[in-house]
């Protein structure tokens, strides 16, 4: 899983049925440090996150998995709201 900052939405008028309904998001990769990186992509938000938050970001299969739609073109999707990260020893 990647610790992301969701950044912005995605709004597709026409997009492959699979994804109808789904909420896509704007999310940037996150380090440890609280600084954001250069990875910019989007995500499947599976849990209901907003903009401003940090969230748990799955990708490959488990995405699909995530939004139990194997079908689905999906390969980011949000699992998680971040309440607090704690990590001993991170640089």
């Amino acid at each position: 899983m990647i610790i992301c900052k969701v950044i912005g939405n995605v709004w597709a008028t026409r997009k492959k049925e699979a994804l109808s309904g789904e909420k896509l998001m704007v999310v940037q990769r996150m380090g440890l440090d609280d600084k954001p990186a250069d990875e910019i992509f989007v995500a499947v938000d599976c849990v209901g996150a907003g903009i401003g938050e940090q969230v748990l970001v799955t990708t490959g299969s488990s995405a699909r998995m995530a939004l139990r739609n194997h079908e689905a073109p999906v390969d980011a999707a949000i699992v998680g709201i971040i309440d607090e990260v704690q990590a001993a020893g991170a640089r």
